[in-house]
């Protein structure tokens, strides 16, 4: 299975699924919705084997890892999202948002779209986190999302 991902910076978005077991060709960049394909936001798409991690968990830590409560003021450019690939998957996936605000009791910012269009960011900003996770945007952003997961997703985790 295919999806995309969107919420704050792609580089954090991006180390964040590295670590989940089940998910990979993680590739970061700029991703746009069928209903305004001209307008990007930062993101990324990924696969991941349903077998290994269900839909519902991959959502849960997308809302977990960044500010997917919160309208602020650089939305224009990190839209809270997932992107689907058809008709079938975007019925399904809000489904599931609106499951996991139900039981939550919490309200959302974030929408599920059709992919319209990814443009992978250039090589020497891919694998952020990986290639100098000592960086200060690294300590200061995305480490703590990384400890995050590991403390409430520890089983969904690579080893």
């Amino acid at each position: 299975m295919k999806i995309g991902l969107g919420g704050g910076c792609h580089w954090c978005t991006e180390a964040v699924f590295k670590a989940v077991k089940g998910v990979y060709n993680v590739r970061q960049g700029y991703i746009s919705a069928k209903e305004s394909p001209d307008q990007f936001y930062e993101g990324i798409i990924m696969n991941y084997d349903p077998e290994s991690v269900m839909l519902e968990d991959l959502i849960l830590i997308h809302l977990r890892t960044h500010q997917s409560m919160k309208d602020h003021s650089m939305r224009h450019k990190y839209r809270s999202a997932i992107y689907v690939y058809n008709h079938l998957e975007l019925e399904k996936t809000r489904q599931t948002l609106k499951k996991i605000e139900n039981s939550a009791g919490l309200k959302f910012v974030t929408r599920a779209y059709e992919l319209a269009c990814f443009k992978e960011s250039r090589a020497e900003i891919r694998n952020y986190y990986q290639t100098d996770p000592q960086r200060p945007f690294c300590t200061r952003y995305i480490q703590p999302k990384l400890d995050l997961l590991l403390k409430e997703f520890k089983t969904l985790l690579k080893e």
